[in-house]
């Protein structure tokens, strides 16, 4: 299994709206070819960190990957792809940006080294770590 972190304005869409929905969600409107790249090499069953960029900047749930990149529906140039995701569970506590700066294990997270790219690949010690800072085990 691979990790990623996935990245959404609360006020597009947020954890509590990917939570409500009772099928999966298409993880649409990524237009910079880097995700691109990570959406195309995510296989069935990766999970994935929810990360509320701009208002709150922490990572609040865990997803699941149950599609595969598919052509983007939102994209009329057809040349990105978007991947279903279904919620698996919250965390307890969020993990902040700050608390993941803050963490010198987590210096080489690319959430800390390139913060504006909308979905990242998260390592299995990352991936570890942050559960565990989120009251996961």
């Amino acid at each position: 299994m691979a990790y990623w972190l996935i990245k959404s304005e609360p006020g597009t869409w947020s954890w509590s709206q990917h939570t409500a929905k009772k099928s999966a969600d298409a993880w649409t409107g990524v237009r910079n070819h880097q995700a691109k790249a990570h959406l195309n090499a995510m296989k069935e069953g990766d999970h994935a960190f929810f990360y509320h960029s701009g208002d709150g900047k922490e990572i609040v749930g865990v997803s699941e990957v149950v599609r595969t990149s598919y052509p983007d529906p939102t994209d009329e140039s057809g040349a990105f792809v978007c991947v279903d995701f279904k919620a698996v569970e919250a965390l307890k506590t969020p993990v902040t940006l700050a608390a993941i700066k803050a963490e010198k294990k987590l210096a080489d997270m690319v959430l800390v080294k390139n913060s504006r790219l909308s979905v990242q690949p998260v390592t299995s010690e990352q991936w570890a770590l942050i559960r565990k800072l989120g009251g996961l085990k």
